[in-house]
């Protein structure tokens, strides 16, 4: 006689799974807008855009990389829910596009409830800080397809900006001034050579504490990931603001020329703003090629943001006024020569 098999002993708990969902709805709850149409369980979302006149509709995707080793490693797992969505609204902002919804994906080998309503405590924090609303997503439970205690995270963001009201910087000309903004450490890039400088080769444990740093490791390297909606909102509405550079993977480098017109570059003075701890330590320890260094980490500027000259009394007066620290990183030049470099640092 056979014996009869069950999804539990498949390694799927569907009461998890509930237990799980429950607390989801409770932090979601939380986030809700005026335009949501649905509630969390719906087979989708649905939401409105009444009030837009001619709405282009923003989107993003975006993941916490292995920033998610470190929640795994200390069981703080209340954070980088928050890091996913500001990295998200980060991304949809510098377009000028106000955040309208969220969805995550939330996916485990063996689900725990517990920990699945930490990830999405950060999440609806996240939500709720930058007016968003967590609107749905998918919480999966693989067997066999993560290790013990560990987890993959995504996020998904849709906002809205009037098609005339687009950031796109084609405005931008030389001449124009460049704003740094700056970030809370690594935020969410350059993990896996931190973690391979830090531990492998350095030989620091989690709960080290560097005469560098304000507190353990894994507190700086659980800093959360930045949300700069605020200045970049104000900025935009008082129509200052002529683009933005979100400073995540390929650093400075990399990130700046995405909103440059063609034949400009940005000249960046490299002791404009001061130095953050972690990242010379990092320097350090690995003796990291410039180059590799400036395209793996932020180096203390989470945030570009380009405004003119003839601007920048006014620009600094509501930055100030909102208690935004900033510096000027630079200016906006002429491309050397055609196949030359976008960033020039000096």
């Amino acid at each position: 006689m056979s014996r009869k098999t069950t999804y539990r002993d498949a390694g799927v708990d569907i009461n998890e799974a509930d237990r799980a969902v429950s607390l989801i709805k409770r932090h979601a709850a939380k986030t809700l807008t005026a335009g949501v149409l649905t509630s969390i369980g719906s087979f989708g979302a649905g939401f409105s855009l009444k009030g837009w006149r001619d709405p282009v509709l923003v989107s993003s995707a975006d993941g916490v990389g292995t920033k998610l080793k470190i929640a795994f490693a200390t069981g703080r797992h209340d954070t980088v829910g928050e890091d996913l969505v500001n990295h998200c609204v980060n991304d949809i902002a510098v377009q000028g596009a106000t955040p309208l919804f969220f969805l995550d994906y939330f996916a485990v080998g063996r689900l725990n409830a517990e920990v699945c309503g930490s990830v999405v405590s950060g999440i609806a924090r996240g939500c709720k800080r930058n007016g968003c609303a967590l609107i749905g997503g998918e919480t999966a439970e693989m067997p066999g397809m993560y290790a013990p205690g560990e987890y993959d995270l995504a996020g998904f963001i849709v906002g809205v900006v009037e098609r005339r009201r687009m950031l796109t910087g084609a405005e931008i000309e030389a001449g124009d001034v460049l704003l740094g903004l700056p970030s809370q450490g690594l935020h969410t890039n350059g993990y896996s050579l931190a973690r391979k400088l830090l531990f492998e080769i350095a030989g620091h444990k989690l709960d080290t504490r560097l005469r560098e740093l304000s507190g353990t490791l894994a507190d700086e390297l659980l800093k959360i990931h930045r949300s700069y909606l605020a200045p970049i909102q104000a900025l935009h509405k008082a129509k200052y603001l002529k683009g933005a550079a979100h400073i995540t993977g390929g650093g400075l480098t990399d990130n700046v020329p995405r909103i440059l017109p063609r034949g400009l570059a940005a000249q960046i003075d490299r002791t404009s703003w001061p130095d953050q701890p972690i990242f010379e330590l990092l320097r350090r320890i690995g003796d990291i090629p410039e180059e590799d260094y400036r395209r793996t980490f932020n180096l203390g500027v989470g945030m570009v943001m380009v405004v003119a000259e003839k601007k920048i009394g006014f620009v600094s007066q509501i930055l100030r006024k909102m208690r935004e620290p900033f510096y000027e990183i630079g200016r906006v030049v002429k491309q050397p020569s055609p196949h030359g470099a976008r960033v020039i640092f000096s």
